[in-house]
């Protein structure tokens, strides 16, 4: 029996080829193309079984979503609604999913018949909160079975109010019960796992930190595993391990992962987007909701100067940028803390030209994140900043980015640009011993005092920078950020931003 699971994951609300920047560019992304993908391998590649899945992070991260969290609730039916176009059979839930938080979440899938969560669990039931842990799906008399997982390590970034009442349990431990369970009633079983590998699947060579939050390696040696479908790294990636075939298809609809399953052997490969055409079906579907989106974006606020446009990214996290020192100075003055950190979350970011409109804000800080004050003490702070200093790495005699921080997960967003000290930061020394002469208000830093410092709730849960941690949280923000930044404006509606110069790096 010939069996096919295609599969899409971390759309991140980018169902058109529109990432809302503008000018509009013809861009290799959106559901309405994988749609077109899948439609094509359907038709061209028939198959005894077809599952189609959705492998989570499905409605977070545009400003799309973003809209509709926050203007027009009512429209959140939409993320029930696509997966009819799309067919899909299974979704899985990512841990973007849980920036709006449990009740959210409860609100939109609680009686989603196709929602598999096998590993997130109610702490006073001991069950899924919402969801069933896994699906059988029988054709020609052959059973295959698909559980739904996600990476434990959710708690380590997430707002502890978004996740109250929830225990995130070890996805591999939950597996190999199942598996056991299943084993006698099936034929076959596909695990789809909202999560990535730390380790290279052919040479098992360590990529990062081997934590928890990515255990695709420990999923794809279980016995009885035929296909393992992952996310979460935004990596592009199609193998077949000692006979398990598994994908990753990257970011916003990039690529639909195919995988084939036969007694004659599994086979795994990605199918790009490139080139291909937008699903009429589906762009129609979403149209007016899209058109609503773009009036919203183009609201004009206020008025910033010419320098805070974002143009050479890698100079910008090196000497500091106006634009990060405007994130700062709105931080500072919504908590009424003395420093701030904040990062230029991507290469996508373009900063603001003169005039800004909530496109601009929606689309510089792509996250709903709030923000926390943390008390550290001196040597904490500079702690912190060694930690930092580490995203940089000397080769040929030239200042470059630590490869750490681009493989095999880009994570430009764990750089933070600080402002309310200043320092000398030397790339050439060991890490660790990076940073000199940092001052405060003009005064040498005091190693026992202890300082206000406004981060974002992601970097307070000690994401990025273990400096930080929810036990030194005196104080907390629960407005969104991109909030703040769009009052700041209006408030401010012709602002002067200076030029950087708090931070001193040197070879």
């Amino acid at each position: 029996m010939n069996i096919q699971i295609l599969s899409t994951s971390d759309v991140h609300g980018y169902f058109v080829a529109d990432d809302y920047r503008r000018p509009l560019r013809d861009l290799n992304f959106g559901l309405a193309k994988t749609l077109t993908v899948i439609d094509r391998v359907r038709h061209d590649h028939p198959a005894d079984l077809v599952l189609t899945i959705d492998n989570g992070d499905f409605i977070q991260g545009s400003p799309l979503t973003n809209y509709i969290e926050k203007k027009n609730p009512d429209q959140d039916r939409v993320y029930g609604e696509l997966a009819q176009p799309v067919g899909y059979d299974v979704r899985i839930l990512g841990n973007h999913e849980f920036n709006y938080g449990r009740q959210y979440l409860e609100k939109l899938f609680a009686t989603d018949p196709i929602l598999l969560n096998a590993n997130i669990i109610d702490r006073q039931t001991g069950q899924p909160f919402i969801g069933q842990p896994y699906k059988i799906f029988e054709k020609m008399g052959v059973k295959v079975a698909v559980i739904g997982l996600t990476t434990q390590y959710i708690p380590h970034w997430e707002a502890a109010e978004n996740i109250q009442g929830l225990r995130f349990l070890d996805p591999v431990e939950v597996a190999k019960d199942l598996i056991k369970k299943l084993v006698g009633q099936v034929d076959r079983i596909v695990l789809a796992y909202h999560g990535g590998f730390d380790r290279d699947l052919q040479t098992d060579e360590l990529l990062e930190p081997e934590t928890v939050e990515n255990q695709g390696n420990q999923l794809l040696a279980l016995a009885g595993v035929d296909a393992l479908v992952t996310g979460h790294q935004h990596r592009m990636l199609a193998e077949v391990v000692h006979g398990v075939a598994t994908t990753q298809p990257g970011y916003r609809g990039q690529a639909v992962g195919w995988m084939t399953i036969s007694d004659d052997g599994n086979q795994a490969t990605l199918l790009s987007v490139e080139g291909v055409g937008a699903s009429a079906e589906l762009t129609n579907q979403i149209n007016d909701l899209y058109q609503q989106t773009n009036r919203w974006l183009d609201q004009p606020i206020g008025h910033v100067g010419h320098n805070l446009e974002l143009q050479d990214h890698f100079s910008a996290r090196l000497h500091g940028h106006p634009f990060a020192d405007l994130i700062n100075q709105i931080q500072m003055a919504a908590t009424g803390a003395k420093i701030s950190t904040n990062a230029i979350f991507s290469d996508e970011m373009q900063g603001f030209a003169d005039k800004v409109t909530l496109r601009d804000v929606a689309t510089n800080y792509i996250y709903p994140n709030t923000l926390a004050v943390e008390l550290l003490s001196g040597a904490e702070l500079k702690e912190a900043l060694e930690i930092n200093a580490a995203y940089f790495a000397v080769q040929n005699q030239q200042i470059v980015v630590n490869q750490a921080y681009v493989y095999p997960k880009v994570q430009h967003y764990n750089y933070d640009l600080w402002s309310g000290l200043t320092y000398t930061m030397t790339v050439s020394k060991p890490v660790g011993e990076r940073i000199s002469a940092i001052s405060v208000d003009g005064q040498p830093l005091d190693l026992t005092a202890k300082y206000e410092v406004v981060v974002n709730n992601y970097r307070a849960n000690g994401a990025g920078n273990a400096v930080f941690s929810p036990d030194k949280i005196i104080r907390e923000l629960p407005t969104d950020v991109t909030e703040l930044i769009s009052d700041y404006l209006l408030a401010h509606p012709n602002l002067n931003v200076g030029e950087s110069h708090n931070v001193n790096v040197v070879l």
